[in-house]
């Protein structure tokens, strides 16, 4: 949640109102986020100095708006370029494509590179996992909920592969010398 913030804040200084709103418009299609969530993040980025208030608003409620500080410039762009980390492949990667545009048109094809090398390796895991389930025997009481079990790995696998295949599309489309 809060890199996602830092590229809001990447984009234009913001309000908490402005940083909702931002989610709603676009970070929602990968990232859901509560108001009292990304309350705390901004609070836990000023903490670690990550981001400052730039000016409160005149007004009766006396708005802060947000910027990132350099130490918030330079934590976004290591999590732009760094490896994949968490559970969330998806969530992951869709927020790093989400932001690409903020990063030199140069750093953009290896952060892809890095998208692509981890769903490779997560591929390769459940697919050696889908082999090894071949080679069980299911008692008969677990075949049904077996079923649906290995179907649910064979989505994974399917949606891996899909993942694969759109990066790479998207490679040749964007990141190609000439395009």
């Amino acid at each position: 949640m809060a890199h996602v913030i830092l590229g809001l804040l990447m984009i234009a200084p913001q309000t908490f109102y402005d940083l909702i709103k931002g989610f709603e418009a676009g970070v929602a299609l990968f990232y859901s986020a509560s108001s009292g969530s990304i309350k705390r993040a901004l609070d836990t980025l000023l903490a670690r100095g990550l981001i400052e208030v730039a000016s409160v608003e005149a007004g009766g409620r006396g708005r802060k708006v947000y910027r990132l500080t350099d130490a918030g410039r330079q934590e976004f762009r290591a999590w732009m370029t760094g490896d994949l980390a968490g559970l969330d492949l998806e969530t992951a990667a869709l927020s790093r494509l989400y932001f690409l545009g903020l990063l030199e048109p140069a750093e953009r094809l290896p952060v892809l590179r890095r998208i692509m090398a981890r769903v490779e390796t997560d591929l390769a895991a459940l697919s050696a996992l889908d082999r090894r389930l071949d080679t069980l025997n299911i008692p008969e009481e677990h075949r049904d909920l077996a079923t649906h079990q290995r179907a649910t790995l064979a989505y994974g696998i399917a949606s891996h592969r899909f993942t694969l295949d759109w990066f790479r599309d998207h490679i040749d489309r964007h990141e190609t010398p000439g395009h």
